[in-house]
């Protein structure tokens, strides 16, 4: 490119434009003004990373006790299961044992009840058979004894009783 140098091109009078403005500003000290701008900036970038450094620690804090109760309500989960567990065991082996034991009270009352069931047979049996003996001694008195055979009375006696009984 070639460059030529005359006050009647316009790139020469851009360029003294350009560094009269940049040297007013200079003497005006702007630049004073820019560096204190980038250097409040920087410090508010870097109180900025030191609130995030901060709030980062506190969360994992947070997030470390967090995880410990997690765990802590876990095992306490685990301990109540487990308690649970043993108290249900307890209680169906004591629900066994009651059972058991209600089942065998009640197969010695039915027991008990056969026995009294059976005395009262025995009883009701033998004083059926004295009534039967009764009246055939009675029917045996009733009756002439030297008019019959006392062969035929007994058995007609043991007769009658078997009819009876059955």
């Amino acid at each position: 490119m070639h460059f030529d140098f005359s006050f009647a091109h316009p790139t020469i009078w851009v360029f003294l434009a350009i560094v009269i403005v940049i040297a007013g500003a200079m003497y005006k000290g702007i630049h004073k003004v820019m560096a204190k701008a980038l250097d409040d900036r920087a410090d508010g970038i870097r109180s900025e990373l030191e609130e995030a450094r901060k709030l980062r620690e506190e969360a994992q804090t947070l997030l470390a006790t967090f995880q410990r109760k997690q765990a802590e309500a876990e095992e306490q989960a685990k301990d109540i299961v487990k308690q649970a567990r043993l108290d249900a065991e307890t209680m169906a082996s004591q629900a066994r044992k009651d059972l058991k034991e209600r089942l065998e009270r009640r197969a010695e009352q039915a027991e008990a009840k056969i026995k009294n069931a059976e005395t009262q047979a025995m009883a009701d049996v033998k004083a059926r058979a004295v009534d039967l003996a009764t009246k055939a001694a009675e029917q045996i008195l009733r009756n002439d004894l030297s008019s019959t055979d006392h062969s035929t009375l007994v058995k007609n006696g043991i007769t009658e009783m078997a009819k009876t009984l059955n």
